[in-house]
């Protein structure tokens, strides 16, 4: 006759499963997706301003006026905007949580960061949106070739 002896069952038990979003998943996720998105869209970003042309000699601001009447560079910066400014709050958020040190601070961090981000979404969005090409009394050499001289 054999015997078995069997380990002792360790106390712990699988509490049951929280009914809900998984928001560190779902921001670990956002994370992964979001900054290969970035890559592709700054390294765009970077050959078009930089390479094609005459290079960074041709960066004025009749350059960046040209793009930013164009809808396609318009949605190119503000999803460049909109990702890079959530995926970098979402960066300091994770930081906040792993070494800040009290409950009080974290939230505090966290409060700043969110209105932080917000805020330069908000402008930034503005910007490009509202930003007008062919500004009054500007230098003829200095604005877009659209512009109308007055």
């Amino acid at each position: 006759m054999t015997s078995t002896i069997e380990a002792p069952r360790s106390p712990y038990t699988r509490s049951a499963k929280k009914s809900g979003v998984n928001w560190e998943k779902w921001g670990w996720i956002y994370m992964r997706v979001s900054g290969v998105v970035l890559v592709v869209l700054i390294f765009g970003h970077l050959f078009v301003n930089l390479m094609i042309g005459e290079g960074v000699s041709a960066l004025n601001f009749a350059f960046v006026a040209g793009k930013l009447t164009n809808p396609f560079w318009m949605t190119w910066d503000i999803i460049m905007l909109w990702l890079a400014l959530i995926h970098g709050g979402n960066g300091m958020r994770t930081l906040v949580n792993d070494y800040a040190t009290s409950r009080m601070s974290r939230g505090i961090l966290k409060i700043a960061i969110l209105v932080s981000v917000v805020a330069l979404i908000v402008l930034g969005t503005l910007v490009v949106f509202t930003f007008d090409p062919c500004p009054a009394g500007a230098p003829a050499d200095l604005v877009a070739s659209f512009c109308k001289s007055l």
